[in-house]
């Protein structure tokens, strides 16, 4: 058996040395230093920083989490919904809980849209949160969620909804994905309709579950509703019947706008080619413009009345007052003004009825240059429009200072001055309510005490109501627009053509064609304006292409209004006779 060798520790070198005192001394003061550090920092920890570190602990399980507001409604006249949000699914991800086959890959990126490169940078982009593809419809976040992919998850956020589509396109406008108004109505009240998020404290757990709720929930503040004047019956008939006219022409586009004389409000305002607001994909610039409020044009004959009506309101001339238009034309400076078809002697009221160029300029040329201007800005030409919209135009009215005698003479026809349909219709509604020129409105007004209250008087109740006669007049046998007329109603109007400007000149063979007027003749209750751009299909005058757009509006219109018919049936068969050339 081995014996183990004993060892004499006593006899030890190292043991038998003597420590230093001050070494012993130094260990037990960085042990004592020690305690000391930890029992401050417990003390920072727990007394003095204890706020701090408990909010950094939150921020690992407790979360904030913004509860949208619901935008508010955009409804016509009669409460029907024009637009409105509905809760849809967002799809997301957290990139670095993603667990996912290759097929698994290749069908979400399928379902989301994308390429698989696509989806891989999109999942590079950020390893806490990304979006997949936001606002989808349920059946495709169902067809995402049957892929069991760990680490991608649904959000409810709010879609815009459109009931009427392409007809009420130009008036509601749009939101974008992040529910902010970006057209019509939808930008022009975004504040109102935008509301206030609130908020909820919740506990997630590691997996991004909402464990339990925390603290106060802010409720949120939901948008306000906004009541249109538009009515959607009125809106969706005018759409139908302008996108027919475009049509049937072989037109570039179109434009209706409807006001109710009684309270200056719009109903209808309709554009040609539109778009659905719910689906905005392959959108052009000439589907999203609104024509009527946007584009400015010569408007043409429709003009002339305002001319005659101030030579009336200012006693140069009465009804019957013999204007000499012989023979079809009249020379300004050196430049001729021709009639489609001459005319021997006209009376005033036969100036509107065959809209002769030549009889309008011979009244135009007796007035003042300042006098024919403030005409013209007292009814509303270059003026904006002070109605709550976007992008409406001021129009072309250049001072009256540099006018010269012909460019005088050719804006009494609608040439060298510019519009839009909307300050047209605004305008004829001088004759409709008596002289008084109403601010018209997008919203809903509450029913005035008397019609037409709250306007300005830009002429007399007498000279509004002879024009209004011989707008009859030219919308009927006789005149440029027989066919205007309406069963059971009776009507007054104007008809206009004029070529589109190209260049520093004129097209020889580009038109816009136009009718303004208003129903009934008697005591109208509507001002109808209608505009058909570049008509190609033979027929380019007013009277033959806009003139049985604003029939079909007005007949419809005052059917859903409930205004009683003023004519009898019979009548109306006048309508079918030929149109007076229209001079342009």
């Amino acid at each position: 058996m081995n014996s183990v060798r004993s060892v004499n520790y006593a006899t030890s070198p190292l043991l038998a040395s003597k420590t230093p005192p001050w070494r012993s001394k130094f260990l037990v003061a960085l042990i004592a230093t020690g305690f000391t550090a930890l029992a401050g920092r417990a003390v920072y920890i727990q007394v003095i920083g204890t706020d701090f570190y408990q909010r950094q602990g939150e921020k690992r399980y407790a979360h904030t989490l913004e509860v949208p507001a619901s935008r508010g409604r955009i409804v016509d006249r009669n409460g029907q919904i024009l637009a409105a949000s509905v809760p849809v699914p967002s799809i997301w991800a957290i990139p670095k809980d993603l667990e996912a086959s290759p097929e698994q890959r290749r069908q979400l990126a399928r379902l989301v849209g994308m390429t698989e490169r696509e989806l891989a940078n999109r999942l590079d982009d950020s390893p806490n949160f990304v979006w997949l593809r936001r606002q989808v419809d349920e059946r495709l976040w169902e067809q995402v969620k049957a892929l069991k992919i760990k680490g991608v998850y649904q959000v409810a956020e709010y879609r815009r909804r459109y009931p009427e589509g392409e007809a009420a396109a130009h008036v509601v406008g749009f939101t974008n994905i992040e529910d902010r108004g970006q057209e019509g109505i939808e930008l022009a009240f975004q504040r109102d309709l935008q509301g206030k998020d609130g908020s909820r404290g919740v506990v997630k757990d590691r997996l991004g579950r909402v464990v339990e709720d925390i603290g106060d929930q802010i409720e949120p503040l939901h948008g306000r509703d906004v009541s249109l004047s538009i009515d959607s019956k009125v809106q969706f008939f005018a759409y139908q019947r302008v996108r027919e006219a475009v049509a049937e022409h072989k037109a570039k586009a179109g434009s209706v706008v409807v006001l109710d004389v009684q309270t200056g409000e719009v109903l209808a305002l309709a554009n040609y080619p539109s778009y659905d607001p719910g689906d905005r994909s392959g959108l052009t610039g000439g589907q999203l413009r609104n024509r009527a409020l946007t584009d400015t044009f010569e408007p043409g004959s429709t003009m002339k009345p305002f001319i005659v009506a101030h030579a009336l309101e200012t006693g140069r001339v009465n009804p019957d007052t013999p204007i000499h238009t012989a023979p079809g034309s009249l020379v300004v400076t050196g430049t001729a003004i021709r009639d489609a078809h001459p005319h021997n002697m006209l009376t005033v009221r036969e100036v509107i009825q065959k809209s002769s160029n030549v009889g309008t300029a011979r009244l135009a040329m007796q007035m003042a240059p300042r006098e024919m201007w403030e005409l013209m800005a007292g009814v509303g030409f270059g003026q904006k429009p002070q109605i709550d919209f976007p992008g409406a135009v001021t129009g072309r009215l250049r001072p009256y200072k540099t006018w010269r005698p012909i460019e005088q003479a050719t804006m009494s026809y609608g040439y060298g001055v510019s519009a839009s349909l909307l300050q047209l219709a605004h305008a004829y509604t001088a004759f409709a309510c008596d002289g008084t020129l109403i601010p018209i409105s997008m919203l809903r007004q509450p029913q005035p005490q008397a019609p037409c209250a709250g306007g300005v008087q830009v002429m007399s109740p007498r000279t509004a109501q002879t024009m209004r006669l011989m707008l009859q007049l030219a919308a009927g046998p006789g005149g440029t627009a027989p066919k205007a007329q309406t069963i059971g109603y009776s009507v007054g109007g104007k008809s206009g053509t004029a070529h589109k400007q190209e260049g520093k000149g004129y097209a020889s063979n580009k038109y816009r064609s136009w009718f303004v007027g208003m129903a009934p003749i008697g005591n109208p209750r509507i001002v109808v304006a209608v505009m058909v751009d570049e008509p190609s299909n033979g027929q380019y005058y007013g009277g033959a292409v806009a003139a049985p757009v604003f029939s079909q509006v007005v007949q419809q219109s005052l059917r859903l209004l409930g205004v009683p018919p003023d004519l009898d049936v019979k009548p109306q068969i006048i309508a079918q006779q030929l149109a007076e050339p229209e001079s342009f």
